[in-house]
């Protein structure tokens, strides 16, 4: 019989390895348009705006961002776990995956409500 894992750090290896690879992927990205393609004169100020503006693309952002956070979140808890302070996993657990979700909030709101 299969033996019920009632935890939830499946939940949190998941997104940890989902915001690391979606963010190595995506962030260059971002950073390349951002810092280099329209830099450089390639693409206007207005394209780029066009880009941003579309409602794909800002649902896209918020959930690299969003997986971002997970990842510094569960990549942090564990660092700190290493460092000695086990004992106190569950606070920490707590604060690190509440600021994500604080980061999470706050980057729908940045993208998706304020840019309607």
């Amino acid at each position: 019989m299969l033996k019920r894992n009632p935890s939830n750090e499946p939940l949190f290896w998941s997104l940890f390895s989902a915001g690391g690879t979606i963010t190595a992927l995506l962030m260059p990205v971002l950073i390349v348009m951002l810092g280099f393609v329209l830099a450089a004169g390639v693409i206007s100020e207005e394209q780029l705006v066009d880009v941003f503006e579309h409602k794909a693309f800002r649902a896209a952002l918020v959930i690299v961002v969003s997986l971002a956070f997970f990842h510094w979140a569960h990549r942090f808890r564990f660092t700190l776990g290493e460092l000695g302070l086990r004992r106190f996993d569950r606070p920490i657990a707590l604060l690190c995956y509440g600021a994500a979700l604080v980061g999470t909030g706050y980057a729908f709101a940045v993208v998706i409500v304020d840019w309607s």
